[in-house]
């Protein structure tokens, strides 16, 4: 009986201590579970994290490049449209675009010419002549849109004001309130955007009035580039840059005054000048006395003549007010003419081009762009010195 007893005690405890063992391994068994699953949140979260971090921080593509850095060479966007051709002949780029010409007619004591016609006006290329497609006057002037470039050089830093005062004034007496769109763009050691195209005269004046102080440098001729190719090439209406300088580049730039005219021409940009370096008066602080003598005035004078323009040696608000006063007539007074070149093929050369006058016009003056670059219009920075 006690062995009995005693067996059934020794059955009991094994069964207690299956029942303890089975208990240990499940605590064991969850333990290991939990670490598992916590584990696999772990990694979750920094998986999660890590997606996050590479969308916030991933480097996003700029393919417009803001105004005032160097342009590299790019695909541009010239009005002319190109046309396919055949693929058969080897005959080199040839693209169909047609040349529009700004032309001022002047009578000999430099009175602005109205009243002519298309039948009044011959145009060659290169001596050929060409058949105009179209014509404007006065009476059907399209919008202009003038670029006003202004230099903030060390060279003008006591002129600061004149320019300034010459800019807004030049503004208020050119341009055309709900029809005419003009943008501001200063110039030293960098090109500043300080105001896009607009129809408004207070956005302008306040962005001139901005300008406190010069900086360094005077990137004079790359300026001019980039304001052509960046802003006056895409412009639907007549394009024109008004440059208020003393006309020295002191080497800085990368383009040339070759590269200014260029690039003016195959956008077909008229330029003005103002220059704050001589003048007849002399009665601005800052301001010589003088007359166009130097090589810089000379090269002034010839980047707005092959454009079209001309160029204006002032030196009192008087003068200067007179001189806006002709720009304004002679933008009202310009014949707009279209034509389709007979030399189709854009070599690189440059084409010469002649307005004359049928009729009996030996007594007046005509003055539009003297010629343009045969390229296809890849315009790409200029390289460095």
């Amino acid at each position: 009986m006690l062995y009995n007893v005693r067996r059934r005690r020794a059955t009991g405890f094994r069964a207690r201590g299956i029942q303890l063992i089975a208990f240990r391994n499940c605590i064991a068994a969850s333990f290991a579970l939990f670490y598992l699953f916590a584990t696999f949140m772990k990694l979750s979260v920094c998986l999660s994290l890590l997606l996050i971090a590479l969308f916030l921080y991933a480097p996003v593509s700029n393919t417009a490049p803001a105004f005032g850095q160097q342009p590299q060479p790019r695909k541009a966007t010239p009005a002319p449209t190109p046309v396919p051709q055949d693929q058969g002949q080897d005959i080199g780029p040839i693209i169909t675009r047609r040349v529009r010409l700004p032309i001022t007619v002047l009578d000999k004591k430099g009175q602005l010419v109205p009243g002519l016609t298309a039948s009044d006006f011959q145009i060659l290329e290169d001596k050929q002549p060409q058949q105009i497609e179209s014509f404007a006057d006065e009476r059907e002037s399209l919008p202009l849109y003038i670029g006003i470039l202004m230099d903030t050089s060390p060279s003008v830093a006591g002129k600061l004001k004149f320019e300034q005062e010459a800019a807004k004034n030049f503004i208020f007496t050119v341009t055309r309130p709900r029809k005419d769109r003009a943008a501001f763009v200063t110039f030293d050691d960098e090109i500043k955007l300080r105001q896009d195209f607009t129809d408004k005269s207070d956005l302008l004046a306040r962005a001139i009035d901005a300008v406190k102080k010069p900086g360094n440098k005077t990137l004079f001729y790359d300026a001019v580039w980039q304001l052509c190719d960046e802003k006056m090439r895409s412009m639907p209406g007549r394009r024109v840059l008004v440059v208020i300088t003393d006309g020295d580049d002191n080497n800085y730039s990368r383009a040339t005054l070759r590269d200014a005219i260029d690039i003016a021409q195959r956008t077909e940009t008229t330029i003005f000048a103002i220059s704050t370096k001589a003048g007849f008066l002399a009665s601005v602080p800052g301001v010589e006395a003088g007359q166009v003598s130097s090589a810089v005035d000379r090269d002034l004078e010839k980047l707005c003549e092959e454009t079209g323009g001309a160029a204006f040696f002032n030196g009192d608000m008087l003068a200067l007010e007179r001189s806006f006063n002709k720009i304004q007539k002679e933008l009202r007074s310009q014949y707009i003419i279209t034509y389709k070149p007979t030399n189709e093929r854009y070599d690189g050369q440059f084409r010469r081009i002649d307005v004359k006058l049928t009729g009996g016009g030996n007594n007046l003056k005509v003055r539009t762009k003297r010629g343009y670059t045969a390229i296809s219009d890849e315009a790409s920075a200029p390289a460095r010195k």
